[in-house]
């Protein structure tokens, strides 16, 4: 495998707890800063190029664990999310140059629309799918501008800035990367415009792929080019039926009533 075709590999930070199996807390173990800074530190000895930090109210907050925990790895990214409808563009743009500033240009960004409904109306949110959108598109655009270096003056349907400005920048030029997960056809449509890597969930592959080439196809049109990024429970065993075994055992507490209450 070339350089140019090799993946980057990131671990996960547990900021919501860890435990054995899916869909349960029993045997789980509590967010523990020690812990996750282990963990951290851990990645970082082995050469995994960063760790995601999950988002939302079943999480300690990400930006926070990100800065503490930063200083005790030294090549480790972090890949931390903004939400477009739950902060400005402009208090997260110095949010993300003064993480990528303090991580020495280790920040990645995880653009997050979407999220349970419950959640959202519990956090200020009670916007539309389509609306979502329109804030995520309008967020994006005023945000990149900032961390670029530019004097922002925007008014669109959902946000207005006048003479916004950053004044430290980030470390990583123009800014630090934009991941972002959406399947929809307007979570695409933002996606091609707005960011340099797309994401998906761990899919059957005919479905990853058919995703895939549909985002290639809308970014093409559009004179761009987008790099792809999965997220994987991975299970290694010897053998194929040790595995299969060991998932069979990750997910039998996973029932109808935790699927409905999220408890991953």
């Amino acid at each position: 495998m070339s350089n140019a075709s090799k993946p980057n590999v990131l671990w996960f930070l547990p900021t919501h707890g860890d435990g054995r199996y899916l869909g349960t807390s029993e045997g789980g173990r509590e967010v523990n800063f020690n812990y996750l800074r282990q963990i951290a530190q851990a990645a970082d000895q082995l050469g995994y190029y960063g760790v995601l930090i999950p988002t939302g109210r079943s999480c300690e907050d990400s930006w926070i664990v990100a800065s503490a925990v930063a200083p005790f790895t030294e090549k480790l990214r972090y890949l931390v999310a903004v939400r477009p409808g739950l902060q400005s563009p402009g208090v997260a743009a110095r949010m993300t140059a003064t993480l990528d500033r303090v991580s020495n240009g280790r920040l990645l960004v995880n653009v997050v629309t979407g999220g349970d409904p419950v959640e959202n109306k519990g956090d200020g949110i009670f916007l539309s799918h389509e609306e979502r959108y329109e804030v995520t598109r309008e967020f994006l655009t005023v945000y990149n501008a900032l961390l670029e270096g530019e004097a922002v003056n925007f008014s669109g349907k959902h946000i207005k800035v006048e003479d916004g400005r950053l004044l430290f920048p980030p470390v990583q030029s123009p800014r630090p990367p934009l991941f972002f997960g959406g399947s929809s056809d307007a979570g695409i449509d933002v996606a091609v415009d707005t960011v340099e890597k797309y994401l998906t969930w761990g899919e059957p592959p005919a479905d990853v792929a058919a995703k895939i080439a549909k985002v290639r196809a809308v970014a093409d049109k559009r004179g761009r080019k987008l790099s792809f990024g999965i997220r994987l429970h991975v299970i290694v065993r010897e053998t194929n039926e040790e595995a299969w075994a060991a998932a069979d055992d990750l997910i039998k507490h996973v029932t109808d009533e935790s699927m409905r209450a999220k408890i991953f």
